[in-house]
C-alpha cells in the first residue's frame, strides 16, 4: 500500500539592497510548511542566497515582488523597514 503524498509549501522571504532581483540579500527569513526545520530569521552572518536571481536558480519561485513606494519629500534618509521585499515559495514532497 503506498501513503499518499503531501505537498507543503516552504517559504524565503529576502530583503534585497535595491529594488533590482540581482542586488545583494541584506536580511532573509525562511518558513518551512514541512515543519523540518524552524522560522529562521537571518540567523546566520551569510544570507542563505547572495541575490534573488540566485534563488530562482536553485528553485525558488517568487510569488510577491515589492511595491516601489516613492519616500515622502524630506523623509528620504530616515531609518524604516526594509523596503525591498521579495517573497519566494517551494512545494516539496512530505
Amino acid at each position: 500500500m503506498t501513503m499518499p503524498t503531501t505537498v507543503r509549501q516552504q517559504v524565503l522571504v529576502l530583503y534585497l539592497d535595491t529594488s533590482a532581483l540581482d542586488s545583494r540579500v541584506v536580511g532573509w527569513a525562511r518558513y518551512d510548511g514541512t515543519g523540518a526545520t524552524r522560522p529562521t530569521t537571518g540567523d546566520s552572518d551569510e544570507p542563505p542566497y547572495e541575490t534573488g536571481v540566485a534563488a530562482l536558480e536553485d528553485g525558488w519561485r517568487l510569488f510577491q515582488a515589492a511595491q516601489l513606494v516613492p519616500p515622502y519629500p524630506g523623509a528620504e534618509h530616515e531609518t524604516s523597514f526594509l523596503k525591498h521585499e521579495f517573497l519566494f515559495e517551494k512545494l516539496v514532497t512530505a
